[in-house]
């Protein structure tokens, strides 16, 4: 047993060679930094009061009176903020061309976002984890229908909507929005589900678990993210569409977009009923991206970290 204690000995580094760490910059280049980042801070805050200035005018002239809206800009308001009062929207809740559009808009959206919702995410399943013969040549097929425009198809499916009597009918509008909605659908999802870790499918199947049970209880619970992205796509397309609804629509069936442009013949006379109907229209999308808004991010950085 020995009475002497171990005694560390410090690594000797040659001279000149000690490691130091990076140079502090100047006093200046501090200076230029910060000044940069409230810069930036600013330009985003400009361009944020820029973007929102449109909208705010739209909420504040729906809660002026025509006689103020035709006579001063809706910024007075600022200083005179009496002229605010609810009176457009009780007359427009009394309106019941408005609130039958807005029913219709309701009857056109919900089925139309739930069809490619639910339509998409089976048909990106065998797409993205199944092999069979022309799997490659469908996913060609599908690029290319994402880049038809709509205007291509309305009159063969004019023709169509006629001969199978839905002319005019809420169906003609649902039918026409899932046809064009699911190209983009399935190509979306499916580019999602390829990311999904294949040792969870492998997995999956080792324990004996069929395609639909896969599909059901692995693809469908990772891949919520993508299918609230494009329920919002969906929805906010559907919705503020006005080109489908004055084609296929009728007077009895047409949307909230489509009754706001036959207001828009006597703008001046109409603004006590365009603005409000016109905020309430841009209102329901922005209440669904606002709900959806975490699903929706959590989409959008799915492919950057793998």
């Amino acid at each position: 047993m020995t009475i002497f204690a171990p005694v560390g000995v410090p690594e000797l580094q040659p001279a000149g060679t000690e490691p130091t760490g990076p140079p502090r910059p100047s006093p200046t280049i501090r200076a230029m930094r910060r000044l940069g980042r409230g810069a930036a801070q600013v330009a985003i805050v400009a361009t944020g009061l820029w973007w929102l200035a449109p909208t705010l005018g739209l909420a504040i002239a729906s809660l002026r009176s025509p006689a103020d809206n035709s006579g001063t800009g809706w910024w007075t308001v600022l200083g005179e903020p009496a002229q605010l009062t609810l009176r457009n929207y009780r007359d427009l809740l009394a309106d019941g061309r408005l609130t039958h559009a807005l029913w219709n808009t309701v009857l056109i959206s919900i089925p139309s976002t739930v069809l490619v919702v639910a339509v998409g995410a089976a048909a990106a399943y065998p797409l993205a984890w199944l092999d069979f013969r022309g799997q490659h040549t469908i996913m060609l097929t599908l690029v290319g229908l994402i880049a038809v425009p709509v205007q291509v198809a309305i009159i063969p499916d004019t023709r169509l909507f006629r001969v199978l009597g839905l002319y005019g009918t809420v169906p003609a509008v649902v039918a026409f929005h899932v046809a064009f909605g699911l190209p983009f659908a399935i190509f979306l999802l499916r580019n999602f589900y390829v990311a999904i870790p294949p040792d969870l499918i492998e997995a999956a199947r080792t324990d004996g678990g069929s395609e639909f049970a896969i599909f059901r209880r692995v693809v469908l619970p990772l891949g919520r993210p993508a299918l609230a992205s494009l329920a919002v796509f969906q929805f906010v397309w559907v919705w503020n569409d006005l080109i489908v609804a004055l084609v296929f629509a009728d007077s009895d069936n047409a949307p909230i977009t489509s009754a706001l442009q036959e207001q828009m013949r006597s703008f001046p006379s109409n603004i006590d009923v365009i603005a409000p109907g016109a905020f309430v229209s841009m209102a329901v999308p922005l209440l669904v991206f606002f709900v959806f808004q975490r699903f929706f991010l959590q989409s959008m950085l799915a492919g950057s970290v793998r």
